[in-house]
C-alpha cells in the first residue's frame, strides 16, 4: 500500500494499537517484522499510520502477538479496511487537520459524552452562535474561513440529528448557558435549540448550576468518543498547541472517572431542562 503523507487520527490510532499489542507481547520491532516477513522500517510505517495495512496483515500480527481478544482484533480489522469517504473530506486542506479528524471519529463513534464549561457544546450550537464564537475567537478570519468553519460545525450534527444517531450525553455548566456569545435574540434561540434536542430519546442534557458547592472542575471540558470496544475510546481536549487526541488506557480511565464525577454532581435531566427554560424566559 502507498505511503500516506498525513495519516488521519483514526489511521494513526490503528498503528498505535498494533504497536501496543507488539509491546505487550514482548516483541521488538525487528522481531515482529521478521515474523511478518517484512523489514523493521515497513513495520514502523504501519505502526505510525504512515503505511496502510491489510486485513490479513492485522490478523497475522494479532496471531503472532497472541492476542486472544476477538472483538478487539475485529475492530482493528474494520479500521484497517474502512474506505469511508465522508463529507468531511471536502474540508481537507481547507480547515485545520483536527477538524476532519474529529468529524471522522464522530462518524465511527458508538456514543459521545461532552463536558462543556464556558461554551455551548458544538453539536448543540446554532449557526448564529457558532459564527459569533468563531469570529470573536479570531476576528482576523476572512468571511470565507468563517463560512467553512461554521458549515463544518453544522454538518457534524448529523451524528445526533441524522437518520442513525448515536447516544449523546452532555454536562453543561450554567456559565455556558449564561454567557451571551450571540446577541439576545440569537442566544434565546440557542437555548431553545438545546431544549428541543434534549427531548430526543438518545440525548441526555445535565446542567451544573452555579449554586453547586465545591466544584473545581472549571478546566474539565472534554469530548469522550466511544469505540467499538472500550479500549478504542478516544478523549478529545483543547490544548495550547491545538486539539489533543488522548487514547492511552490510563488517560481513558481518568476521563471516564472524571465524567462520572461531573455527571454525579450535575442536575438530573428534568430540573436541567427547567433551569434552561427559566434562563431563556428571563432573556
Amino acid at each position: 500500500m502507498p505511503r500516506r503523507h498525513q495519516p488521519t487520527a483514526r489511521q494513526a490510532r490503528l498503528g498505535s494499537e498494533l504497536r501496543k499489542l507488539r509491546e505487550a507481547a514482548g516483541f521488538t520491532g525487528r522481531e515482529a517484522a521478521a515474523a511478518l516477513g517484512t523489514d523493521a522500517g515497513r513495520l514502523s510505517q504501519i505502526e505510525s499510520g504512515v503505511a496502510g495495512v491489510s486485513e490479513d496483515t492485522v490478523r497475522r500480527l494479532a496471531a503472532n502477538f497472541a492476542c486472544a481478544d476477538g472483538e478487539l482484533v475485529g475492530a482493528l480489522v474494520a479500521m484497517a479496511t474502512d474506505r469511508t469517504n465522508g463529507w468531511w473530506e471536502e474540508y481537507r486542506g481547507v480547515l485545520p487537520t483536527a477538524y476532519f479528524d474529529l468529524a471522522e471519529l464522530d462518524h465511527h463513534a458508538t456514543f459521545r459524552h461532552d463536558v462543556a464549561v464556558t461554551h455551548v457544546p458544538g453539536l448543540f450550537q446554532t449557526e448564529a452562535y457558532a459564527r459569533d464564537l468563531f469570529s470573536y475567537m479570531n476576528p482576523e478570519f476572512p468571511e470565507s474561513e468563517l463560512d467553512h468553519r461554521v458549515a463544518h460545525r453544522m454538518k457534524r450534527k448529523v451524528i445526533i440529528e441524522g437518520l442513525d444517531p448515536i447516544p449523546y450525553e452532555t454536562v453543561i455548566h450554567e456559565a455556558a448557558l449564561r454567557i451571551r456569545v450571540a446577541g439576545r435574540t440569537a442566544f434565546r434561540a440557542q437555548l431553545a435549540r438545546i431544549l428541543e434536542l434534549s427531548e430526543a430519546e438518545h440525548v441526555t442534557v445535565r446542567v451544573i448550576p452555579f449554586e453547586l458547592d465545591a466544584f473545581a472542575g472549571a478546566g474539565g471540558a472534554m469530548v469522550h468518543l466511544g469505540g467499538v470496544v472500550p479500549r478504542l475510546d478516544t478523549v478529545v481536549r483543547d490544548a495550547p498547541h491545538g486539539t489533543a487526541f488522548l487514547d492511552s488506557e490510563a488517560q481513558l480511565e481518568h476521563f471516564r472517572k472524571l465524567f462520572r464525577k461531573v455527571k454525579g454532581e450535575s442536575l438530573d435531566p428534568a430540573p436541567s431542562r427547567d433551569l434552561i427554560h427559566q434562563l431563556a424566559k428571563n432573556l
